[in-house]
């Protein structure tokens, strides 16, 4: 069992299909499936509720930067939703921690790049003041996290489509442990918005 030496949570989000992946057979990086989705009511609101109590984003490169190459892009976009907006307000104000091995210096602002494992990193920023660590659908960063036992609060969006083939977020081999349902949403489209608080 890990003692905490602060109060810091690491929230994990991540979208799945019906069938458990979090990306198609084919590219990884295409989301569009995920897209019709994205937009329903439960999903925006799911995401509201991640960030408010949020102060650090934890993103593996390639996520950081797909979200930090369009989030920015959306403040003062006319027709935006105030949801949206606000996301992407607070990412661009708040700290981001970025892994990875090629990055030399961060092409953003208020980013730090961090060459060491996911658990190594997130030890590190618990033993700091602040809010929650939000690791915002980094699908190498939330396996690894999972696999060492440091996710707290486990938010997912399931969206009703089988994908048919392509990565699965939870592998063979976790930890074996208990979770307790703190929130869970159904929308438009069959989508569902689930979180989980892991039981120590």
């Amino acid at each position: 069992m890990t003692e905490q030496t602060t109060g810091r949570r690491v929230v994990t989000n991540m979208s799945l299909s019906l069938d458990g992946r979090y990306a198609g057979p084919g590219d990884a990086q295409d989301m569009s499936w995920v897209m019709p989705y994205a937009v329903t009511d439960v999903a925006r609101d799911h995401l509201a509720g991640l960030w408010g109590s949020a102060s650090t984003a934890l993103l593996g490169r390639v996520n950081a930067e797909g979200f930090l190459g369009f989030w920015p892009t959306v403040i003062g976009m006319e027709g935006a939703d105030p949801r949206d907006e606000g996301f992407a307000t607070w990412l661009v104000e708040s700290e981001k921690v970025v892994l990875s091995s090629t990055l030399g210096e961060a092409p953003w602002e208020r980013t730090t790049i961090v060459d060491k494992p996911a658990a190594e990193v997130v030890a590190d920023l618990r033993a700091t003041e602040g809010g929650d660590i939000l690791v915002l659908s980094s699908a190498s960063v939330i396996k690894a996290l999972l696999a060492a036992d440091q996710v707290d609060r486990l938010a997912l969006n399931v969206f009703p489509v089988f994908l048919g083939g392509g990565p699965r977020l939870f592998d063979d081999g976790l930890p074996a442990g208990q979770w307790t349902l703190a929130s869970q949403e159904a929308g438009e489209h069959g989508t569902l918005a689930l979180v989980y608080d892991r039981v120590r």
